[in-house]
This record gives C-alpha cells, structure tokens and sequence, in this order.
C-alpha cells in the first residue's frame, strides 16, 4: 500500500516558507530557487490534498490547513535532527524555536538578540510573535515568552520583567496635562489585553474612573501609534514599551506619576529538565540580560 508520508524535503521547504511567510525568502535560507520551493510546495499540497498556503503578490500566508500542519512538521523535523545529532554527532546548526509576546519581543528582545546570535553562532533562531492567548495554543515552540498569568501557558517557567505603568502623549498634548484630573479632559487609550491599565492607575492615585472616556486597541503598539496621531493619551509599560514610545515621540504627562503593574513578563516551557541545549543556552542568556534591564 502506498504511503501517504510527504517527502522529507517538501516538509523542509513547507517549514521555511511558513515560517518566513515567502517562498523567495524560504528560497534563500534553503540554497534553492524561488521556483523550485513552489514547485515542491505545491507537489506537497497535491500529495495531500489540499492547498496549504494563500499566494499573495510578495507573500504567503497560511490556510488553515496549513496552520494546523505546521506545528507538527516543525516537532517532527526537530525530532529527526535531535536524534541525528545524539546519535551521530554535532550538527553545524541547532534550530531553536520561540514565541514572545509582541510588545516583549519589540523592546526587549530586539536590543539583546544580535548579542546571542553573536555568542551562539551555531544556533538558528526561530523567533515568532503573539499578543492573545490563544496565540500561544496549540503551537510548537521550546520556549514561551507571555505576559500574566503563567498557569495558562505552561507547566514550568521564570519570571522575567515587571511593568511600570504611566501616562504619555505627545509633547503638545502632555503640556496641558498639569494635574491628574487634567487626563479626563482626552481620549485614554487602553490595550484590552491587559489587566493592570488605567483603571488601575487611578485606584492608585484615588481617583474616580468613572469620568475616563475610552478607546480599545489590542496592543501596546498599536496605542502608542494612536497616542502619536492625537488620538488620545496612552499608558506606558515600562521598559517594554520604551522603544516604541521613543519611536513614536511620546513623552510622560505628568513627571511624578508612575505605578507598579500587577502582571510580569514569564519564560514558559513544558519541563526545565528536557530542554534541549539551544533552549538552554536560550534561557541562560535571557535570564541574564533580562536581569540586566530590570535595572536600567
């Protein structure tokens, strides 16, 4: 009877194109044409019947068939390259895959990871981003970076970064803001994901919440961006967000006013004992620079 088991190299192919979203850029990372990624992509996708990607002009984008493949291929392939190298030695790479929350992975991640790749030039790097929890389900990763409650991610974990909370805007609009009560008087932009936000910082500060007019978005960046265009004040959650609130040239309202968050940034994975050396050596490194953040 004929086998259904894909070829070992579309899965390679499939894997890089997901996780770079281009078959050009898969083309790259795998020494191949453009057109020969195609070519197999599509070979996998007649072999299984179904279409696995959305072709757009300059990108790819998963189906949800694809989606739901992708974890799967990616653990099987990482499988296969663990026991090579246990059993035949080191192999010149060891990929390495983690999710960050986006606002972590912004203004965190992206200062210190030249730093790690420059230190552990042996291992390839992986990095994708969510914002929701259901992001972070049902998707294969060595390492999770989350933001609350760790309980709904993993079994084992470290804490990384907490959050200081306080109002920015532009300079034009933070110049009116002379007084607490003054915040009302402007659109206050909450990230809907988060617990600890404005409400909280005027139970901090005693005052009445029920005056606050707001406006959702479903991230720290998202808001910064708004705050920058006039609409609105937004919190700063620092030092995440201290990146993009420079990019976007918000500035405190009012000097004085700064409350610690109630959540904190978790390193997430399945079992401290099984992690795999790149994971290690992952975590090893974040710990420490992480560390070396909190006290800026």
């Amino acid at each position: 009877m004929a086998t259904r088991i894909p070829s070992l190299n579309w899965l390679r192919v499939f894997e890089a194109a997901a996780r770079t979203e281009s078959f050009a850029r898969a083309a790259v990372q795998l020494n191949m044409s453009a057109a020969a990624v195609s070519q197999q992509v599509k070979a996998l996708e007649t072999r299984l019947g179904t279409p696995l990607f959305h072709r757009h002009a300059h990108a790819v984008t998963l189906t949800e068939a694809g989606r739901a493949y992708l974890p799967s291929v990616q653990q099987s392939l990482l499988m296969l390259e663990t026991a090579t190298t246990g059993l035949f030695g080191e192999t010149r790479e060891q990929r390495l895959y983690v999710q960050s929350v986006l606002l972590f992975a912004h203004g965190i991640l992206a200062g210190g990871l030249p730093e790690f790749q420059t230190n552990h030039p042996q291992i390839n790097l992986s990095l994708s981003t969510g914002n929701m929890v259901a992001d972070f389900t049902n998707r294969f990763t060595d390492l999770q970076i989350v933001f609350g409650n760790p309980a709904l991610f993993g079994t084992d974990g470290d804490e990384l970064l907490r959050e200081r909370l306080y109002p920015v805007a532009p300079p034009g609009i933070a110049a009116q803001i002379q007084h607490p009560q003054d915040l009302f008087q402007f659109n206050l932009i909450e990230v809907s994901t988060h617990r600890a936000s404005w409400p909280h910082l005027f139970e901090s500060l005693r005052l009445p919440a029920g005056q606050a007019r707001y406006f959702f978005a479903d991230n720290s960046l998202m808001a910064a961006e708004l705050a920058a265009k006039g609409g609105g004040v937004a919190l700063a959650r620092a030092p995440a967000s201290d990146r993009i609130m420079e990019l976007s040239g918000l500035v405190p309202c009012l000097s004085d006013i700064e409350v610690e968050g109630q959540e904190a940034y978790h390193l997430i994975y399945p079992d401290r004992a099984a992690l795999r050396p790149p994971a290690r050596a992952f975590r090893d490194w974040l710990l420490n620079y992480s560390a070396a953040v909190q006290t800026r």
